[in-house]
């Protein structure tokens, strides 16, 4: 399997056919249900690091489960699901493991997950992994925190907004969970969207328009 060549394949095929095609024409290959825990420091005053489970549909899983089933035993056992979780792992470095990070706008920067870990339940391929950001994340103005594949090629759904989750935020910080609307998103960023794809290969304009975010307002204390 190649996740990675399929990922820059799409990504290549959209700036060809971006003029011709809108955004809300393409459409993912691989769907994925997705949780996301925001995990704060021990002073509630940061963001520590981000906790994602990827919950993949039946076709993707069972198309993995061929591919990495070296035995042909129908299961993947530890060896090949941590084939499977550094393969992920791998292609996805370059898409900053489809995390989009901001602060008051600006993005963050994250490091990446040292490893990534795969099972398989009710025969669906499970990914988890936590990152961190390089410095932590100052409960300050406004933090948006979402995952959104560039490409295209994958749909991380979040199926419902508990599935984005905060604990202990302090009570100078409010939380919601922001789902744009792909049409309203369009209308209103069309020349944006435009010169985004063809300036911004990687696709994170588009993924600040799009995303689904857990959005943290938090104000000064005192």
């Amino acid at each position: 399997m190649h996740l990675k060549q399929q990922a820059i394949m799409l990504a290549s095929a959209l700036t060809a056919t971006f003029a011709a095609v809108g955004p809300a024409e393409v459409h993912p290959h691989v769907f994925a249900e997705a949780r996301l825990e925001v995990v704060l420091g021990p002073d509630h005053q940061t963001v520590k690091s981000l906790r994602h489970l990827w919950r993949f549909d039946d076709l993707f899983s069972s198309t993995v489960m061929m591919e990495f089933d070296k035995n042909s035993d129908l299961k993947l056992d530890d060896k090949e699901l941590k084939d499977v979780a550094d393969t992920v792992h791998a292609s996805l470095a370059e898409f900053n493991y489809f995390q989009l990070v901001t602060v008051d706008g600006k993005d963050v920067a994250m490091n990446p997950p040292p490893h990534l870990m795969a099972n398989f339940d009710n025969d669906q391929l499970i990914i988890l992994f936590e990152s961190e950001p390089k410095v932590p994340i100052k409960l300050n103005g406004k933090i948006d925190i979402g995952v959104y594949d560039p490409t295209f090629y994958t749909a991380i759904d979040f199926t419902e907004d508990a599935n984005l989750q905060v604990d202990g935020l302090p009570s100078t910080c409010t939380s919601k969970v922001i789902r744009p609307n792909p049409d309203e998103a369009i209308a209103q960023n069309q020349k944006t969207l435009t010169d985004a794809f063809f300036n911004d290969p990687t696709g994170t304009d588009m993924s600040k328009i799009f995303a689904t975010k857990l959005e943290l307002t938090c104000q000064p204390e005192g």
